[in-house]
């Protein structure tokens, strides 16, 4: 028997919709990473970013975005700080829609190996 990908046990587009709209919204709310998006479309952006999730947690890939040392080349200033915010706010996001313990590791896991090239170092 073939392990589902992280995508089909957490619920599939419906869950990543609900994580996708619920984490901006903590984002928004941040006054430590808000400033980032001041000029973004965020209907554009809650898309993009709907498309990579589904895309990194094996989903269908329908994700057509610059990858992540592009897509935050632009913003200056971005550090640890920022990215450990923004992975508070994807965590506590998963745990307030239910998501099991195993896969927020797992997510969380994913996120993190991602840091470098989020910060481009």
């Amino acid at each position: 028997m073939t392990e589902s990908s992280i995508y089909d046990r957490i619920g599939g587009q419906s869950a990543v919709s609900a994580a996708t709209e619920l984490f901006y919204r903590k984002v928004l709310a941040d006054p430590v990473v808000a400033g980032y998006f001041d000029d973004i479309d965020m209907d554009a952006q809650l898309a993009k970013q709907a498309a990579f999730l589904t895309m990194v947690l094996g989903g269908p890939n329908n994700y057509t975005g610059r990858d992540l040392r592009a897509a935050h080349a632009r913003l200056a200033g971005l550090d640890d700080e920022h990215f450990d915010h923004v992975a508070t706010h994807l965590e506590a996001t998963l745990r307030e829609l239910g998501v099991g313990d195993a896969e927020v590791k797992e997510i969380m896991g994913v996120a993190g190996g991602a840091r470098d090239d989020v910060l481009n170092r």
